[in-house]
This record gives structure tokens, sequence and C-alpha cells, in this order.
């Protein structure tokens, strides 16, 4: 049975405003998930929340009726602690306020590097730095509609945003529940893909080759980098090719999101196509 609350003083509450701050989401390990078809495609992939939120006077569709519904199954299983709150409380608790009256909080995603799997020619998607939540939120949705095996985010030092930043979970609408996500550090993820042969193909303004003109089959890991400082040299310095899209006008860059849409649906094009003469093969590693 779901607990009412209605103190805008209270300590549950309060945690989640907390978890909008990054030191305190790494503390405890968990996060937010706001909204209706957020929380549904959570749940759809099997993400198990540890606490839901519900605010009745606000769920106003069937989509969200049906996922109430399932966290009331959940909570009756003993899956996880349902609370109901007031329209007040929950504009409080709520980042958003279009968010129809579904909060969820969720443990850390925690997905490593050795327990990625893939098919026999793997397109992986590398974020080296991405500086804003919005734009990762975006890539994860590219990553999803394009069928991408898997998306790596690193450089953190740099400046980069974490995945589990709630700002990534709003803009993701939901991907990064759907496909493999992993943090992690420049060197170790170098040394994984080495040892799994997957060539590296890092964007950037300097490349030597047209993305267009590069045979992107076979497994291979795109580089993408963050708006302001690019990939990070080590990057650059260990890519077994270069690549860059060709700019016409006085602009010199293009967004983070939409220059990775450009060149991850390329690859795409080309896995479905086939080869075509003209492209410079890359399938020699770097050693």
């Amino acid at each position: 049975m779901a607990t009412l609350l209605t103190s805008l003083q209270n300590t549950r509450i309060k945690n989640i405003l907390k978890l909008n701050n990054r030191r305190q989401r790494d503390a405890q390990r968990k996060t937010v998930v706001e909204g209706v078809r957020e929380a549904a495609r959570a749940l759809r992939c099997g993400l198990a929340p540890e606490e839901a939120y519900i605010c009745p006077e606000l769920i106003h569709t069937a989509e969200a009726t049906a996922v109430w519904q399932q966290l009331q199954s959940l909570e009756t299983e003993g899956k996880l602690t349902l609370f109901t709150v007031t329209p007040e409380l929950f504009a409080k608790a709520a980042y958003r306020g279009e968010s129809g009256g579904i909060l969820l909080v969720i443990p850390y995603l925690n997905q490593t590097l050795s327990e990625l799997s893939f098919k026999s020619a793997p397109l992986l998607l590398i974020v080296d730095g991405g500086e804003k939540p919005g734009n990762l939120g975006a890539i994860l949705r590219t990553a999803d509609a394009a069928g991408v095996d898997a998306v790596i985010v690193t450089g953190e030092t740099n400046g980069g945003t974490d995945i589990h930043n709630p700002n990534v979970v709003r803009a993701s609408l939901g991907a990064l529940f759907s496909l493999p996500v992993v943090e992690a550090e420049a060197g170790e993820l170098l040394t994984w893909l080495r040892q799994q042969q997957i060539r590296i193909a890092v964007l950037t303004p300097e490349g030597e080759r047209p993305y267009t003109e590069t045979d992107l089959q076979g497994p291979v890991a795109l580089v993408m980098g963050s708006e302001a400082f690019g990939v990070d040299q080590r990057w650059l310095d260990e890519a077994d090719i270069r690549l860059r899209i060709p700019m016409v006008g006085i602009v010199d860059s293009l967004n983070l999101s939409v220059a990775t849409a450009v060149v991850v649906f390329e690859a795409v094009r080309q896995r479905q196509e086939g080869n075509r003469n003209g492209r410079t093969n890359f399938a020699t590693l770097k050693t």
C-alpha cells in the first residue's frame, strides 16, 4: 500500500533534490528518472526502481495510468517502495513541470567493459569529454535509433558529464536504458579496444579523410569529442584514422549531437548497402 507524503519538509523529497548534485549521486549510487515516457521505458527495459513517487492528480493519460499500475504491482511484490504525493510536493521534487506525475529513484547502471558482448562487427560510439547533458542525452537517442551496439562515455576529468545526470536521462527520453552504456577511463578503454580488435575512428576538424569516403564497416569505434576542446590528444595519437565532416560555410564545427548523428547514420548506411569503390579502407589496426 502506497504511503502518502504531504510535508514539504519530508526527508525523502529533500533527498530527491540532493540527487541533482553529482557528488550526492555518486555517494548514494542513485539517480532520478522523471516523466511518464521515461519511467515507462525504464520499466520496459527491466530497470528496477528503488522508490517511486506518484501524484494522482497529475495522472491524466492511459500510459501514465499503466505505469502507475505496474509500479503498484511491483510494490505489492515487495520490489520497490511506493509513495503518493500532493501536487505541491511533486512540484517541489520534480525538475520539470510537465513530467506527468511520475518520478522514480533508480540505482546506478554500473555496466562495465568486461560485460559487453557483440556480434562479429560491432559499431561502437565513444563520447570523450562531452560537457553538455542535453547533447549526451540526444546522442543516446541517436544511438538507440541507429542500432549502435554500445555507447561508452569517457573524459570526465576534462569536464565531461556523467551518464546518470538527470538531464541526460531526460534528454535521452529513456534511451539510456535501452542499450549498453558504459563509463570508462580512456586508458582502460584504449587497451580494451585493442584487445577486441576494434578499429578507432576519431572525428576531428583536422581529419585527413571525409567521413563519407572512409569504409566504416567492420568492427569500429567512432570517437566524438567535446565542442569546446575536441577529443583528448591520446585519441588522436591512437586513432587508426581521423575523419572530418566537410564544412563549406563560415562555421567550423557542428553541435556534438548533430555531428554524431551525421557520422553514425553514414556508418549504418554503409553497413546496410555494403562497401563501394572509392572509400579508404583502414582495416589494418594501428600498432
